[in-house]
């Protein structure tokens, strides 16, 4: 016979729940308040910024990626405050098909620099998906030791829908982590993709991972990217991988040869290196400190800084006017009936967008 305390119970049955406090504690939402009041603080957010305080870095990072309009009026104050002391590091942009070991190479390489005195800060930029919108941003849980070295600083960012992989707002994150103190700044993008112009536009060194043993090795890389690239790595070149990596080598020797010399003057090289076995790291960073000496001798260092500085200038210009013709509210009205329009092919997309551009430019006018 069962339990006569258990009779008329069901498998399932709903059991009371831990019962709620009956107030919020004042003190907590106090401290709450204090903290957001001192968050927004700019003047002290900057102080301890210049000072290298971590915390405060990645807070006005944050600003800068904001949408918000309140936001982008205090990154652009921050920004402005940290120009004086950027511009000094060295800014090296790291890309590679995906699987390469991007964030492994990166891993080893930062923490081969920061064992060598240097102060690291490395821009990861993740894949956002183009239905959710959404990232991942896995980078620091992909490199464990990194990202508890102290004289290193990881910073995955959302790529939303920039070209090339590179976050809208990486270009002034690099003048942040400068003015924290960071003298060498690694750029990393999601991999090969449409363009790789973004990220070849704020470094001074491009370097190119490759991977052998995966097809034809020249056949996946695009002629653009080859000829934006000062250095190439044979990555995962060990074990039975290391005869196809030498092969590789030959191969994308002979077709950066074929390239005209740069306007730095400088040969790219081709080297081979096993990231997870750390080897050849001490090549690579041999090979970009004879970059370095090149182009700071013939001052081609200084001469691109600049170039890219006007680029940005009409980069950012682009953006806002882009930003400023879609968030017009006249704009969006017509936009929806153009598009009918143009669906039912009662016009063509060319007019229907000259159509857009001359009501853009009466309503400026007139403004």
């Amino acid at each position: 016979m069962p339990n006569e305390k258990f009779r008329n119970k069901k498998s399932l049955h709903e059991v009371d729940g831990i019962s709620q406090p009956n107030h919020v504690n004042q003190n907590s939402i106090k401290n709450i308040q204090n903290f957001r009041k001192k968050a927004l603080n700019i003047n002290l957010l900057i102080e301890n910024l210049l000072q290298g305080d971590i915390p405060s870095l990645s807070k006005a990072i944050t600003l800068i990626e904001s949408t918000n309009i309140q936001h982008q009026q205090q990154a652009n104050t921050i920004i402005q405050a940290c120009l004086p002391y950027a511009n000094k590091s060295i800014r090296i942009g790291i890309t590679g098909i995906p699987g390469v070991g991007k964030s492994t190479f990166i891993e080893t390489f930062g923490t081969f620099l920061t064992k060598k005195g240097k102060k690291v800060a490395v821009l990861a930029v993740d894949p956002s998906s183009s239905i959710s919108k959404g990232s991942i941003l896995g980078d620091k849980t992909r490199m464990e030791d990194l990202v508890k070295n102290k004289n290193a600083f990881i910073r995955p960012s959302a790529s939303g829908e920039s070209l090339g992989g590179v976050s809208r707002k990486t270009r002034e994150s690099i003048i942040l982590c400068e003015a924290a103190g960071f003298d060498t700044i690694l750029i990393e993008t999601v991999g090969v993709g449409q363009s790789e112009t973004a990220v070849h536009s704020m470094t001074d060194f491009f370097l190119l991972l490759n991977l052998a043993g995966a097809g034809d090795e020249l056949q996946g890389i695009k002629r653009g990217i080859m000829e934006m690239a000062d250095g190439v790595v044979i990555n995962k070149a060990d074990g039975d991988n290391l005869k196809r990596a030498q092969t590789a080598k030959l191969d994308i020797n002979r077709a950066l040869h074929l390239f005209p010399l740069k306007e730095s003057k400088w040969q790219p090289k081709v080297l081979l290196a096993s990231a997870f076995y750390n080897e050849g790291i001490e090549d690579i960073w041999q090979l970009i400190e004879n970059y370095f000496s090149l182009v700071k001798e013939n001052n081609f260092f200084e001469t691109n800084r600049n170039n890219q500085n006007i680029y940005w200038l009409k980069e950012t210009i682009n953006e806002q006017l882009l930003l400023n013709f879609y968030e017009n509210t006249q704009i969006v009205n017509q936009l929806h009936t153009f598009q009918k329009k143009v669906q039912n092919n009662e016009i063509s997309p060319f007019t229907a967008a000259n159509e857009l551009l001359n009501l853009y430019n009466t309503i400026n006018k007139s403004t």
